[in-house]
């Protein structure tokens, strides 16, 4: 488990201005699995008055990646270059959401995620992504 992934599960803050920005708790974190949760807020409001998908996606995509972080050796980087989101509910402003992201394959320039989104225990959305892997920079000794 990459070491920033440990910090936060001993009650760091993420390093991670978008996280600290939206408010992403890490609760849970295994090898190949992590649980975060984000509170829906006023200013994540679109225009039908419930949470904006953008917000949502983001936690899917955070869910996964940190996901792939308990699996990859410290110093290995990744990012997704795919995300497919499906909804099945709308989140109302003032519930929290809980994404449990999940490594369905990871290899050494490529990995797969896929992310559950919960509201009470009641599914409101599924995701998936792709993510390269860029391996560790080589510093000069």
């Amino acid at each position: 488990m990459q070491e920033r992934i440990q910090r936060m599960l001993e009650g760091d803050e993420s390093a991670s201005p978008a996280w600290r920005w939206v408010g992403l708790t890490l609760l849970e974190a295994e090898p190949g699995r992590t649980l975060l949760e984000m509170a829906a807020t006023e200013q994540m409001t679109n225009h039908q008055g419930v949470c904006h998908g953008g917000f949502i996606a983001m936690l899917a995509d955070s869910a996964m990646g940190s996901a792939l972080a308990t699996v990859l050796p410290e110093g290995e980087r990744h990012m997704s270059f795919d995300l497919k989101l499906s909804f099945m509910r709308p989140v109302q402003i003032g519930q929290s959401v809980r994404a449990t992201g999940t490594v369905v394959h990871h290899g050494r320039r490529t990995a797969v995620g896929e992310c559950r989104l919960e509201v009470g225990g009641d599914l409101v959305g599924t995701a998936s992504a792709s993510f390269i892997v860029y391996l560790p920079e080589k510093t000069e000794s």
